[in-house]
């Protein structure tokens, strides 16, 4: 089975009436799924990976996350919480990890099961892959960052085989919690039950409604650790005795910042990097051939892990810091695989599509490739991005496409305007700058007309 990555619920949106068509987001951008038209932004859909890189960095707030409110899903009989590992690391003075699932509980949750749990699941999975499957191509790259399993789609086609054939935590946690659910409370129906993870990032937001490796995903929805957060904060403050036991350890709760992952696989050959820009620059790397000696990569598109997202309210490097605070007098590890492990693997293969092929047809293809590249050749390779597309490359391949014209290239435009009063007046260009040039033209403008 295939799915098609085309396809996907995304969970970035973008207000347009707060967009000035200012050109900060086309350039952060990673996989230029975003152009200035109309003097406001648009998003390419295929394009997309949910990154939040363009909500991170808009100043007007034109770019957000959509999710699930908890309300949405009262019709449910029985609602589960899954808690990210980053959402122990947004409350200040928490030492006991059982008073922010007691809060869970005291918000209107039946149960929670902690998403760190099945990390220290994936985690023993993944020594065992590695140990075993010495055939699979190295260096394995981690699935558990939705962002980066989309980006290597788009941008690394050939790297797919590499990617580590294993559903994510998320996933796992909430198979998991159903089945013990419906095993506990037998007047239950799987209808019956609702699980909901609470998001530090738009990407897993839309991974529930467009999985990865999966044809549906047992969870429900996904809600924001932003907009959870002060229900929580109010519980918390008012809990004396916790009565939900965490059963998570070390290994469980450090996947929310880089290098908890890799860590938990006790093998020095690994690589951790974070942030969208060195995640690309491994990638390239990896795609060029040029890494060696290196069994698994871990990659987090959000500085610094999952305390990075764009969902959570605190600073990922105090978030961190809490983290390990957390984790001092906890055990190594919780949980261990079962003997259902085997089902803990992608049951459906990922294909993405080719989003930048120019044509199905290969002459065609090759035709237009050559427009780009003379196109491109007459562009003045600055990248400034004020014709609303990130690169020069980018506005050649959108002209190619009939998406835009080339008058769009401002240095263009002014060439042509300079070469228009070098033929038509007989005005010093050397002498004058580009905006005395504009205001003769606006004074002689009957002159021009009839020219």
């Amino acid at each position: 089975m295939k799915q098609t990555g085309n396809i996907i619920n995304h969970s970035v949106t973008l207000d347009i009436s707060k967009c000035k068509g200012c050109t900060n987001c086309i350039k952060r951008c990673p996989t230029e799924a975003i152009r200035v038209r109309d003097n406001h932004a648009q998003i390419e859909n295929a394009r997309c990976i949910d990154c939040g890189e363009c909500i991170r960095i808009c100043p007007y707030k034109a770019k957000k996350a959509i999710y699930d409110k908890f309300e949405d899903f009262e019709s449910y009989k029985y609602k589960i919480a899954l808690p990210a590992p980053a959402l122990y690391g947004q409350f200040d003075e928490l030492t006991d990890m059982d008073f922010l699932l007691t809060a869970l509980v005291e918000c209107g949750f039946d149960e929670v099961f902690e998403v760190a749990k099945a990390a220290e699941i994936v985690s023993e999975y993944t020594r065992k892959f590695l140990e075993e499957r010495t055939d699979f191509p190295r260096p394995v790259i981690s699935s558990a960052c939705p962002v980066v399993a989309r980006l290597i789609g788009i941008r690394y086609p050939l790297l797919k085989d590499q990617i580590l054939p294993i559903l994510p935590p998320i996933e796992i946690a909430a198979r998991l919690a159903r089945k013990k659910a419906l095993e506990e409370h037998p007047e239950l129906s799987d209808d019956d039950i609702c699980v909901l993870f609470i998001s530090p990032c738009p990407a897993k937001v839309s991974y529930v409604k467009s999985p990865l490796g999966t044809a549906k995903s047992a969870v429900n929805g996904a809600l924001s650790v932003s907009d959870f957060y002060f229900r929580l904060r109010t519980k918390i403050n008012a809990i004396k005795d916790p009565y939900v036991d965490s059963e998570s350890g070390i290994i469980g709760i450090s996947w929310a910042s880089t290098g908890g992952e890799a860590k938990a696989l006790l093998n020095d050959k690994y690589l951790a990097a974070d942030g969208i820009d060195n995640v690309i620059k491994v990638l390239d790397e990896i795609d060029n051939g040029n890494i060696h000696n290196v069994d698994f990569v871990e990659l987090n598109a959000c500085s610094g892990g999952c305390v990075g997202g764009v969902l959570n309210i605190e600073n990922p490097y105090i978030a961190k810091a809490r983290l390990q605070t957390l984790r001092r007098f906890l055990p190594v590890s919780l949980n261990r695989t079962t003997p259902e492990g085997e089902n803990y693997g992608w049951d459906q293969e990922l294909d993405y599509g080719y989003v930048t092929t120019l044509s199905g047809d290969r002459k065609e293809a090759m035709r237009k490739m050559r427009d780009i590249e003379e196109i491109y050749a007459k562009l003045p390779h600055m990248d400034c991005g004020s014709c609303g597309a990130p690169t020069c490359r980018a506005l050649a391949e959108d002209i190619v496409s009939g998406k835009a014209r080339l008058e769009k290239c401002t240095v263009v435009m002014k060439n042509r305007l300079a070469d228009f009063c070098r033929r038509h007046t007989e005005i010093d260009f050397e002498e004058l700058g580009f905006a005395d040039i504009l205001d003769d033209i606006s004074e002689r403008k009957d002159e021009y007309d009839d020219n």
